[in-house]
């Protein structure tokens, strides 16, 4: 089952001749999360065989160029490929000036609902909770208002010890109120009819019994900021964190007047949050070569990565046995 990242654009302000600005599509047991749309999102889905079609979500960080020109484009395509389904943004309330635009001026005809949602918080908060997953937003310490976002699985249900199931010799029924999370009961009288020796009451607790699966898996979205002590607390234990590396640590005093971070401090957030991976991204073009990004954030934390255009990160299940 699907949860899977792809990275359609990884540079910052302005696009260039071999990375677009930032785009990522998730795509979560075949649902489409599109996150940021700058210029070229289209392109981008194109040459990765993503559907426009199946984009059935669009969070937007923050009204900045570079995370958001591509949008009234992508809304047009979607009409003119007859999508009739309701498309959901989510974003801070100045966005809704440039939805209004694209309604005012280009809608004409559109065949489709554009349902708008504008997010304020203070502290990680549920958008959208669907049947596989939920979407939650959270504050990002930029020059405007922005946001992060944060994709979580929702847990599987409940497996039953195959050893638990010998050891008490489990019932249909026992198996099936085990599975629904909860203790089983049994009387002195059913507890003697199990096991001759026992004369009392007997209470089989839950987690003696059960276990789950694996964990739903999580991606995390963080772009554009400058650190603050919050971030590491709400991206703890993410699977895949993307975290902006603008710039290089040599570059501190431009990263803190211009509210973005270096690689190094990127990589201090995901050791602080014990991720699983850490995703780079979001280049100043002053930098030559991403390799440098890559060596800063790896002195701090092993496990970092650079995004290019095109990337595929596949977040996998770790599963458990019993």
């Amino acid at each position: 089952m699907d949860f899977t990242l792809n990275v359609l654009g990884t540079a910052s302000a302005k696009p260039s001749a071999d990375r677009f600005s930032s785009a990522h599509v998730l795509n979560v047991r075949g649902r489409l999360i599109l996150i940021d749309c700058a210029e070229g999102t289209q392109i981008g889905m194109a040459k990765m065989k993503l559907s426009y079609q199946r984009v059935d979500w669009i969070c937007i960080s923050h009204i900045h160029g570079d995370h958001i020109f591509g949008l009234p484009g992508l809304l047009s395509t979607m009409g003119l490929y007859g999508r009739s389904n309701p498309i959901k943004i989510f974003g801070p309330k100045a966005l809704q000036g440039m939805i209004n635009y694209f309604i005012n001026y280009h809608s004409e005809g559109l065949p489709f609902e554009i349902d708008f949602t504008p997010i304020s918080c203070t502290e990680p908060t549920e958008i959208c909770a669907e049947k596989n997953f939920r979407i939650y937003a959270f504050p990002l310490k930029h020059r405007v208002e922005t946001y992060g976002y944060l994709i979580r699985e929702n847990d599987p249900g409940l497996n039953v010890k195959k050893n638990a199931i010998e050891k008490y010799s489990l019932s249909l029924a026992e198996i099936a109120a085990v599975k629904r999370g909860e203790d089983i009961y049994r009387s002195a009288e059913k507890a003697k009819a199990w096991n001759q020796w026992l004369n009392e009451e007997q209470v089989l607790k839950n987690e003696e019994l059960s276990y789950k699966p694996y964990d739903g898996r999580s991606y995390a979205y963080c772009s554009d900021t400058m650190p603050f002590p919050e971030l590491a607390q709400w991206v703890k234990g993410v699977d895949l964190l993307y975290h902006e590396s603008t710039y290089l640590k040599e570059m501190e005093k431009d990263a803190a007047k211009r509210y973005h971070s270096t690689a190094e401090q990127a990589a201090k957030c995901a050791k602080e949050a014990a991720v699983g991976k850490l995703l780079l991204g979001h280049y100043s073009s002053r930098v030559p070569h991403r390799s440098m990004f890559l060596d800063e954030a790896k002195a701090i934390f092993e496990q970092s990565y650079i995004a290019k255009d095109g990337d595929v990160h596949n977040i996998s299940y770790i599963r458990k046995n019993y």
